[in-house]
C-alpha cells in the first residue's frame, strides 16, 4: 500500500531533521556518503577529523555534491575571543547553516562569535549561520565532570551552560536527548537544540554514553538529530537512513 500523505509528510519533516556525521579523513569516502545521502537527509555535518585532513576546500567539494543539504560545520571552537572570531569570519564564507562553540569558553568569547559570524553573513551576502553553543559532550557522564572540577549534576550544567549561550544571543545548543526537557522549560520553544548520539534501539551506543533512539529525541523536543555511524556504517547509508526515517514515523504515529 503506498503512503498516505500525512505518512509521506511525517517521513519528510523527520528526514529533514537528520544531520548525518562524516567523520572520517578519507575524501573519496565523504564525497560517496554525501552523494549517496542526498535528499536522504536533512543536512551533513562534517567536523574536526576531516576538516584537519582537507579544509575548506574539501568541505566545499563534499557540499557541492549532496544536492542543497544543510551545512552544520562542527568545530567546536573554544579560544580567546579574538581567536574565535577570527576563525568564525574564515568558517562563514563556506556558508553553513549551523556553526558551534563551546559554550564552556566563556560570555566574551561567545558574544565575539556570535556577532562575528552575523558580521561576516553581511559582508558576504549570505545567510547569518545558526551558532549553536556545545554543553557537556555526549561521551561525559557525571563522573567525568567530576574529575574536571564540575559538582553539578550534568543536567544541571547543561542548562547553566544553556543559559550563558542565550545570553550571549547565540542561536541554541548542542544537548544530549536527556536533557532536551530541562533546557525547553527554561528556554522556551525557539530556541535551537541539536541532539547527537541518536542510535537505533538496536545499535551499539560506541563512546556515547548519553544517548537515545531518534523517536525519543523528537518527542523530547530535539529541533535535529545528529546521526553518523548508524548510517555511514551501514553497507548501504541510503537505506540505512531511510529505515531510521521510518522507524522513527512508525514510534511516533
Amino acid at each position: 500500500m503506498a503512503d498516505t500523505p500525512s505518512r509521506a509528510a511525517a517521513d519528510r519533516s523527520i528526514r529533514e531533521k537528520i544531520l548525518c556525521a562524516i567523520d572520517t579523513p578519507d575524501l573519496a569516502r565523504a564525497l560517496d556518503l554525501a552523494a549517496a545521502l542526498k535528499g536522504r537527509v536533512g543536512g551533513i555535518k562534517l567536523g574536526l577529523e576531516f576538516f584537519s585532513a582537507h579544509g575548506p576546500d574539501g568541505v566545499r567539494r563534499v557540499m557541492a555534491g549532496a544536492g542543497g543539504s544543510d551545512l552544520f560545520l562542527d568545530l567546536k571552537f573554544h579560544d580567546i575571543p579574538n581567536t574565535v572570531a577570527a576563525a568564525m569570519r574564515a568558517a562563514a564564507a563556506l556558508a553553513p547553516r549551523f556553526i558551534n562553540v563551546h559554550a564552556g569558553g566563556g560570555p566574551a568569547m561567545l558574544e565575539a562569535a556570535r556577532k562575528a559570524a552575523q558580521d561576516a553573513a553581511a559582508e558576504t551576502g549570505i545567510a547569518p549561520p545558526l551558532v549553536l553553543g556545545v554543553t557537556v559532550l555526549t561521551s561525559l557522564d557525571g563522573a567525568d565532570l567530576g574529575v574536571l572540577g564540575v559538582a553539578a549534576k550534568v543536567e544541571d550544567q547543561v542548562v547553566r551552560l544553556a543559559a550563558l549561550a542565550a545570553a550571549a544571543g547565540l542561536d541554541g545548543v548542542v544537548c544530549a536527548a536527556r536533557e532536551i526537557a530541562a533546557i525547553r522549560r527554561a528556554r522556551g520553544p525557539d530556541f535551537v537544540l541539536v541532539t547527537p548520539g541518536i542510535r537505533p534501539a538496536s545499535a551499539a551506543t560506541g563512546d556515547q554514553k548519553r544517548v537515545a533512539t531518534p523517536a525519543d529525541a523528537l518527542r523530547a523536543g530535539a529541533d535535529y538529530l545528529v546521526i553518523g555511524r548508524p548510517i555511514t556504517a551501514d553497507p548501504d547509508p541510503a537505506a540505512a537512513a531511510e529505515r531510521l526515517v521510518a522507524e522513527a514515523a512508525a514510534e511516533l504515529a
